[in-house]
């Protein structure tokens, strides 16, 4: 019961969404005229003028509200697992192992390995019941070249695979007691697609270091920071650190600036050569963020620590959100209007979100550029009078310290004319 009234409470001091209060609205362009699952892109741009996470953001037919869902194209992070060898072991000279794979289809395998300063090549093949016919998938080389600063790297790429059981087996200085497991990264059932926040080739030296700095409008995402290195050099390790500060706005004190939050740490690595006869090509150009929006622009501040080494020649860096899509169920006829920008909305709670399941022949349609509201009005002011005009309430409160002080001085007066 005092759940019940708590919700009825809260539906009654929540604003409800009306047009007129909306600041901006975007048309939804070449809408299909048959009925079914509706899916739209939303532009980076939105996301500076809407509330944090969108939660003004209404869809409209004509004039009646339309529940959707926003969905990225794919998890940011895809699922990983953690799997122990199986009949681990020496043969004809290499260290050989199984492993029993999850159901599903994966890709990239990362080799748990203790041993440094090594080059070796890892044959893999694969079957769907143990003992039976295998299917040779590929040799894959991995290395430690942490002498040379040239990092480190035992992830087979292999090709999308689903098999249930993979063979593996060693060339090279890595003994059985080296090798203590694999994580696998399960491939999700779309890819994901990116959208560019922000990019920039303007490029700094501070002292050993290499600075990139963006700047990113308010509450938009920004999912991870992929870089586009030159031709010099040809091969390098080096670790990266990406900062995030707000930027201050006019009319803000400057006299305490927020402290600086780390979004990620992370490093780049390229190396295309020759080593010891085996081929070595290796590329991790892109660093994954936390999954971060603030209410306010921000600076980025990306620093690659170059150490003694030559800088890398950088022709441009950019910052890139997960793609998000707009899903409705679309009639086949009527016009469709998005409207943002009343920041007193709360995020909408629709049956069509909770039931949501995307389909792969979602019809496609397309956001028009942002137009002011030509209906916008402000919303009334629900404040207390008191938080409205908090001037009158310290000006009714000086007058009653003044009336006290006034009763109390008359007060003290008062026995001193009795006496004469």
């Amino acid at each position: 019961m005092k759940l019940f009234a708590a919700l009825l409470l809260f539906e009654l001091i929540t604003p409800s969404p009306e047009i007129r209060y909306f600041r901006y609205e975007r048309s939804i362009e070449t809408a299909p005229q048959t009925a079914g699952q509706t899916c739209v892109v939303l532009s980076p741009a939105i996301f500076s003028h809407a509330a944090t996470q969108l939660s003004d953001l209404r869809l409209y037919r004509d004039n009646s509200e339309t529940p959707y869902v926003v969905e990225k194209s794919a998890s940011i992070a895809p699922s990983q697992e953690r799997i122990a060898p199986l009949n681990l072991g020496r043969r004809a000279g290499q260290t050989v192992f199984d492993m029993a794979m999850p159901a599903g289809n994966y890709r990239d395998l990362e080799l748990a390995i203790t041993g440094h300063d090594f080059i070796a090549t890892v044959t893999v093949s694969g079957s769907q019941q143990q003992g039976s016919a295998q299917t040779k998938i590929g040799a894959f080389t991995i290395f430690d070249l942490t002498r040379q600063r040239l990092g480190r790297s035992t992830v087979l790429h292999l090709s999308a695979s689903d098999f249930r059981f993979l063979h593996f087996s060693i060339s090279g200085p890595i003994a059985p007691e080296d090798v203590s497991g694999l994580t696998v990264e399960r491939m999700p059932s779309r890819e994901a697609k990116y959208q560019t926040v922000a990019q920039t080739s303007q490029v700094t030296r501070k002292g050993r270091d290499t600075v990139i700095e963006f700047s990113v409008p308010s509450h938009t995402p920004v999912d991870r920071v992929v870089f586009v290195p030159g031709a010099v050099p040809t091969s390098f390790s080096r670790d990266v650190k990406i900062d995030v500060s707000p930027i201050s706005q006019q009319g803000h004190s400057d006299a305490v600036e927020p402290p600086e939050q780390v979004a990620a740490y992370g490093s780049l690595l390229r190396i295309h050569r020759l080593e010891d006869g085996h081929r070595l090509d290796e590329e991790r150009l892109e660093i994954q963020t936390r999954e971060t929006e603030f209410d306010s622009p921000t600076k980025w501040t990306v620093t690659i620590d170059n150490r003694d080494d030559a800088p890398i020649e950088i022709s441009s860096v950019r910052v890139e959100m997960v793609e998000r899509s707009l899903c409705f169920d679309a009639a086949g006829s009527g016009a469709y209007t998005l409207y943002y920008g009343d920041p007193a909305l709360a995020a909408p709670r629709y049956d069509y979100a909770a039931l949501f399941a995307h389909q792969s022949n979602a019809l496609k349609a397309n956001v028009g550029p942002e137009r002011a509201n030509p209906d916008y009005q402000d919303r009334p002011d629900s404040r207390p009078f008191s938080e409205r005009h908090p001037v009158l309430l310290w000006v009714a409160l000086a007058i009653v310290i003044l009336l006290l002080a006034a009763i109390a001085l008359r007060s003290a007066k008062l026995p001193t004319q009795a006496s004469s």
